[in-house]
């Protein structure tokens, strides 16, 4: 987030990573590795940055120390490094830092939402060379994601969209699914939640080539990331083209889902037919 900011208010001003580095004596590296959010930076060298840049407002500069310092801070699934891939880290640690996050899922419960059952029968399926233990690290690491982001001080604001078909695949029993339903309605009182369910009336989608999260961060709007996720990889995209695409998308799925009063029906008669 930090790297994007100081590229975006660089590229702004037309200087060129050479034009910065030779101001400052640094190698032009260390500028790039900077934007690329690949080195540290320390608050007191953005404040130099910002003097480079000419940025005087002082609710800019305080915002973006503060990344800086955030950046350094121990974080809370550091004590789970050994079970959690880097992507998986990274992807984490995006989700600390946004305000509001839009969720469209097709296939699965979002994973905000999940219950432990739920979160340990997809697990087990996600990754089936994995020893109990570590399957059970990574459902801890599941319910502390929730715990860290929809019941913090300032909770998270979450708008998931789910498909029909994410609500009536049963994931490893139908109790585990009736329960997983019913905390997807309790979840869906809380006041930082919305949930929609795209009905299969609705037919063709913007969702059928798959799930995707809009973050959206605190210091400017366009900062805003989307995450798409593959089998072997996962894919972020901030340039504005992209996000404006998904915005869109998600809009469009809004559209072709049910209200929130009548997702909220449909989940609960499908929790029904499960039990």
């Amino acid at each position: 987030m930090l790297g994007a900011e100081l590229r975006r208010i660089r590229e702004g001003l037309n200087l060129r990573v050479d034009d910065v580095a030779a101001r400052l004596g640094w190698h032009q590296s260390k500028v790039s590795r900077l934007e690329n959010g690949r080195h540290g930076v320390k608050a007191n060298e953005v404040g130099i940055l910002l003097d480079v840049y000419e940025i005087s407002d002082p609710e800019t500069r305080e915002a973006l120390a503060t990344l800086a310092r955030e950046g350094k801070r121990r974080v809370w699934w550091q004590p789970y490094s050994d079970v959690i891939s880097q992507r998986y880290a990274s992807f984490i640690s995006f989700e600390a830092e946004a305000v509001a996050i839009r969720n469209f899922e097709s296939s699965l419960i979002p994973g905000l939402l999940q219950t432990a059952d739920y979160a340990r029968a997809v697990t087990r399926k996600l990754q089936p060379e994995g020893t109990t233990e570590e399957v059970n690290a990574l459902v801890d690491v599941r319910l502390a994601r929730q715990n860290a982001a929809l019941r913090r001080e300032e909770p998270l604001k979450l708008w998931a969209i789910v498909d029909e078909a994410a609500l009536r695949r049963v994931v490893g029993n139908k109790a585990i699914m009736a329960k997983q339903l019913q905390q997807l309605i309790a979840a869906s009182r809380e006041p930082n939640v919305t949930l929609q369910v795209v009905p299969f009336d609705a037919g063709a989608h913007p969702g059928v080539l798959g799930s995707f999260v809009i973050m959206e961060f605190p210091v400017r709007n366009d900062l805003d990331v989307v995450y798409t996720e593959a089998l072997t990889s996962s894919l972020y995209l901030e340039r504005d083209d992209d996000v404006t695409a998904y915005d869109q998308a998600f809009d469009r799925l809004r559209a072709a889902a049910l209200d929130v009063g009548p997702s909220r029906r449909l989940v609960t008669q499908i929790a029904k037919e499960l039990e």
